[in-house]
């Protein structure tokens, strides 16, 4: 690509199929109606059905939207998803694997079976979904697969043993994925989120003592809202972004700069 060739036209995704976990609450919500204002119709996987508000932020920008009801601990369930959204769009041109969980113990007194619910959800169907939905895209010679890190992909925090594994593990699948598939044409890259104010947040948010902690540790001197997330994930589910390969991006207000 030479200088005069590239164009804003570069950041939109018109007819553009994007798979997105968790997309009907909170971040995943902000990437599902991001991606949607940029041109894509989205398939979007959710573990409930409540997902009018949803359907109808999307369907506000002239896209379509379908939406999935899955446990995505179940590998089987996985592979569903590919298929039906093969059916229902014929491509996957990207994949947004944003559904997480998160439980908050004391190490001492952690739970194996709290162990296990963190991991399925939050690398293991990463890995299996991003597998999947991998084989499409190399047969096509393109795609765009974007993790969601976190700030425990850095750091070790505390309470949340499974919780920084997983984040760590997802960082080392994007970067592995990367080194298999950019030979294909397919990018794999990671947003890693600051603190951000949704629903998973709000027992730390509510602890005043933490919360005054974390928010003078973040040089923006806020906490951060969805739609703060909605410009990166476009800029890596785009054609902008296509040399960035294995990196795992951190939007964090500056967090990890003190």
């Amino acid at each position: 690509m030479s200088l005069e060739d590239f164009s804003l036209d570069y950041f939109k995704l018109t007819d553009k199929v994007a798979i997105v976990t968790g997309g009907n609450s909170g971040l995943g919500q902000g990437y599902a109606v991001a991606l949607a204002k940029a041109g894509a119709d989205l398939f979007i996987v959710t573990h409930n059905n409540n997902w009018e508000e949803t359907r109808a932020l999307i369907e506000k920008t002239g896209r379509k939207v379908h939406f999935f009801q899955a446990d995505l601990a179940e590998r089987e369930t996985l592979k569903q998803i590919v298929d039906e959204c093969l059916d229902v769009y014929g491509k996957i041109d990207i994949l947004v694997n944003n559904a997480g969980t998160i439980r908050r113990t004391p190490l001492l007194d952690y739970k194996p079976e709290d162990w296990d619910a963190v991991m399925d959800i939050n690398l293991n169907a990463v890995y299996f979904l991003s597998q999947e939905v991998a084989r499409v895209m190399v047969q096509q010679e393109s795609g765009k697969i974007i993790n969601i890190g976190s700030m425990l992909s850095f750091q070790g925090g505390k309470f949340i043993p499974p919780y920084t594994a997983s984040k760590h593990g997802v960082a080392g699948l994007t970067k592995a994925f990367a080194n298999e598939l950019g030979q294909y044409n397919v990018q794999i890259n990671a947003i890693a989120p600051g603190y951000i104010a949704t629903a998973n947040t709000a027992p730390i948010r509510e602890d005043e003592q933490r919360n005054a902690e974390i928010l003078s540790r973040i040089p923006a001197g806020r906490w951060a809202s969805p739609s703060d997330l909605m410009g990166v994930v476009v800029f890596l589910a785009s054609k902008a972004s296509e040399y960035m390969n294995g990196h795992i991006l951190a939007v964090d207000g500056g967090w990890l700069a003190r």
